[in-house]
């Protein structure tokens, strides 16, 4: 019989757990205390349980981390780490090194279904969803976890297209008997799976980041398909809906395509989809991948684009590209070759 994944259980779940095997109740809250506050590599480092107890959890469960298999370094200082991922894939987690943060973008899917026409991860296609303890493995399997500041979910994989396990992921995260971090820490970013959006700014209280490229959803139709089920204004009338407090940000994530989505007539339709909603964009510079006719504006443009948007009382800010020697820049993630099993770039 297979053993079962300890990490990456819910304080509820691990309650379950322990009263099936006749444990003390009080136990649930010693194993997660263990799981997510201590640096523990197996289960028999859970002292204050005792040898009974340990040896019936390890009859049926393991802890469940895993290592990352490989590294890369940018010139930069960014970092990208290679996960082992369901049987025989992989998934790509990067991490960002600032002066005042440090940020990982993790993936919530191996691949992904969306098919945007700027991303590597959809081209690669759908491999399978990652459970809560995939996701949050990536954290905690980090050398530099105790440095992180910023959570991002920016990875590989639609997040809202994995909602259940992506929310249980992050209530692990921000639980007084988890990880503890603040929502305020975290950032979730979605192309406006509806459903799964509902679920989110009902079920967190992290930030949200909707990916939007485009005002006009003819052109949004040829980036991006989801805009056929989920046309981006229906995705900012449900933003409209939902009353934004304590300091809970969304913002609008807009990739920058040369002669595609850079001109005032985007600038106002822009300000005019927006209309009612207090939030922020970012301006992402386009990374060249293989087999795509889409070209990233010049950085004259983005400036241009930039003020154009702050004239319409829009807050804007261009991001600052990282890691794109490497392939870990927004949109760049990819394990299309692992997949496939062919040699990997690393």
């Amino acid at each position: 019989m297979q053993k079962e994944v300890l990490f990456g259980k819910t304080l509820e779940e691990l309650e379950r757990i322990v009263l099936n095997l006749g444990l003390p109740g009080f136990t649930a809250r010693q194993i997660s205390d263990w799981l997510y506050k201590k640096d523990i590599s197996s289960i028999d480092e859970m002292t204050n349980l005792s040898l009974k107890s340990r040896s019936l959890i390890n009859e049926k469960f393991v802890l469940g981390l895993t290592p990352y298999s490989e590294v890369q370094v940018s010139i930069d200082g960014t970092k990208k780490y290679l996960f082992p991922a369901k049987t025989s894939k992989f998934i790509e987690s990067a991490y960002i090194p600032e002066e005042s943060r440090s940020t990982l973008c993790v993936s919530s899917q191996v691949g992904c279904k969306m098919a945007c026409l700027f991303c590597m991860t959809g081209k690669q296609g759908f491999q399978g969803n990652l459970t809560a303890g995939e996701i949050i493995n990536q954290i905690r399997s980090l050398p530099e976890k105790d440095k992180l500041t910023n959570i991002v979910y920016m990875g590989m994989g639609e997040p809202l297209d994995n909602t259940e396990e992506v929310l249980k992921s992050i209530k692990i995260l921000t639980s007084e008997w988890g990880f503890a971090m603040s929502p305020r820490r975290i950032t979730v970013s979605t192309i406006g799976i509806i459903p799964g959006l509902k679920r989110f700014l009902e079920e967190s209280e992290c930030h949200l980041a909707i990916s939007l490229h485009t005002p006009f959803d003819d052109e949004r139709k040829q980036l991006m398909p989801v805009q056929t089920v989920y046309p981006a204004s229906e995705v900012i009338n449900e933003i409209k809906k939902y009353d934004w407090f304590r300091q809970r940000r969304v913002s609008m994530e807009y990739i920058m395509f040369e002669g595609v989505n850079d001109t005032e007539r985007h600038a106002q339709g822009i300000a005019e989809l927006l209309k009612g909603i207090k939030c922020r964009i970012n301006l992402i510079r386009f990374h060249t991948i293989p087999d795509t006719p889409l070209k990233g504006s010049t950085d004259e443009k983005i400036e241009f684009f930039k003020t154009l948007l702050e004239n319409r009382g829009i807050t804007t800010t261009i991001r600052k590209s990282r890691g794109e020697d490497i392939f870990a820049a927004c949109g760049m993630l990819s394990t299309k070759r692992l997949v496939k099993g062919e040699n990997p770039d690393f």
